[in-house]
């Protein structure tokens, strides 16, 4: 693929690409995510065809550059589909501003950082933002599986409120950064004087705070707080789930905010189309904006950040050091850095320096390879299997003995076994309270001590998910 220009004859030739991109985006929707679809496709122009090529027209060369690096195949695969033909593909780089569809366009409209917004120059004093000043852009390691939303953030931080991304949504497994890039938007607009308040909330602080004014009887003074705030930033939305009374409150003050042209910025753990227990009309207004996805590091990111955080905490580490841990802790951000965190605390208290010997004793204590780490849903799996009874039994709301127990046992392994927090082990198991899976782990803990049934089931599990693993 290439980037072209175009005659002016050849640019109103597109009445047969139009024709031939519409059946090919039929083809390529069956195969990518429905926001990738929104995101990547739907801004594609048509503007020429002919035996040999086809000529699309892209917002930016952002977007070409990543079309190029992540759907040239599809896109060929899918356009000889649809023709029959080897076309190639060409890409035309839109160079007016029509809309605000893309990052590239929306970024046209945005102030430089050198330009503060006199409007907000004068913050208001004393507003604790909750934000942690560690979480900022510069600390942000880009990759592939970021780049995107780092860009997006970017957007939001430097015009909140004024771009299209309103709201922006980041989603991504745990431990990949989200938290860490969404601070970075209001660390940086609250420094540059973008916006006069910025506020970082979990939803569980806003559920407690939205709990705690109906018990004082002070709904209106809640109300009035969180509508005030110019930078709304709300980490795992997830949690919402079955909360009515809060999701309510919150849909009220996500139109208000949006409707006064203050900026929201969002994470969650998930897909959109995956959220459960949500209202419809909720879900729909967090696609009102951009949904932006952050994925697990390679490799080359992965010894990036080591390097980042050797530096920041003053750690010589051996280039073998590095490679080694880049290749050996995947899963996450959050994994690698506390990886590393226990690496130089031990040779710390030991006096040892850090060798790759030393590495791999952290990692081999710490546990399996984070490759091959085991999920929730693998925990699930494994104990229908081993008590005989349907995966989606343990998800259902049934008092069945057999069926109790199974959970309990699932819910206190997904403790034992994963990173995940209670909440979050709440959800996967058909969206139960925390108290639950608290009740549940406790249960199975004190049968382990007593009953010699219990203690032999979780056992019998633990050994069938390490033959796995």
């Amino acid at each position: 693929m290439e980037i072209t220009n175009l005659s002016r004859e050849e640019k109103t030739d597109f009445n047969e690409s139009e024709q031939i991109w519409e059946k090919t985006l039929v083809l390529i929707k069956e195969n990518v995510h429905e926001q990738s679809y929104i995101t990547w496709f739907k801004p594609i122009v048509p503007l020429h065809v002919d035996e040999q090529r086809i000529v699309l027209q892209v917002p930016s060369q952002f977007f070409y550059d990543w079309l190029e690096g992540h759907y040239s195949e599809m896109i060929r695969s899918k356009l000889y589909e649809a023709t029959n033909k080897q076309l190639s593909v060409e890409y035309h780089v839109r160079q007016s501003v029509p809309s605000e569809e893309t990052f590239e366009e929306a970024q046209r409209a945005i102030p430089k950082p050198s330009q503060p917004n006199s409007q907000y120059n004068q913050r208001t004093p004393d507003f604790e933002s909750k934000l942690n000043p560690r979480y900022n852009f510069s600390t942000f390691i880009e990759g592939d599986g970021n780049k995107f939303a780092k860009a997006a953030s970017l957007a939001v931080a430097e015009a909140p409120g004024k771009t299209a991304f309103n709201p922006l949504v980041i989603f991504g497994d745990t431990g990949l950064g989200k938290t860490h890039v969404m601070q970075a938007i209001g660390n940086f607009a609250k420094s540059e004087g973008r916006v006069r308040k910025v506020y970082y909330a979990t939803s569980e602080q806003f559920t407690s705070d939205f709990i705690k004014s109906i018990s004082e009887n002070n709904t209106s003074e809640f109300s009035s707080f969180y509508r005030d705030i110019d930078l709304l930033l709300v980490d795992d939305i997830q949690f919402f789930a079955g909360k009515g009374k809060t999701q309510e409150e919150f849909f009220h003050t996500f139109n208000a905010l949006h409707n006064a042209g203050k900026q929201i910025v969002l994470t969650c753990d998930r897909p959109m189309s995956e959220l459960r227990d949500l209202e419809e009309r909720l879900v729909s207004r967090f696609q009102w904006g951009l949904v932006v996805d952050i994925q697990p590091p390679d490799f080359e990111t992965r010894v990036a950040i080591l390097q980042k955080r050797a530096e920041e905490s003053g750690v010589r580490l051996h280039r073998d050091v590095i490679e080694y841990l880049g290749a050996n802790v995947t899963s996450s951000i959050r994994e690698l850095e506390g990886t590393l965190i226990r690496i130089t605390a031990q040779a710390s208290i030991t006096g040892q320096e850090i060798t790759l010997e030393l590495a791999k004793s952290i990692v081999n204590k710490i546990g399996k390879n984070v490759q091959q780490a085991i999920t929730i849903e693998d925990i699930m799996k494994t104990v229908a299997d081993y008590f005989g009874i349907q995966e989606n039994l343990l998800l259902e709301k049934t008092r069945k003995k057999e069926i109790v127990i199974a959970r309990q046992i699932a819910m206190y392994l997904a403790k034992q076994l994963t990173t995940h927090t209670v909440k979050s082990i709440g959800l996967h198991f058909g969206g139960r309270d925390h108290t639950t899976v608290l009740y549940s782990c406790k249960t199975v803990e004190e049968q382990l001590e007593c009953d010699q049934m219990t203690a032999q089931h979780v056992d019998n599990i633990q050994r069938k998910l390490d033959q796995i693993f």
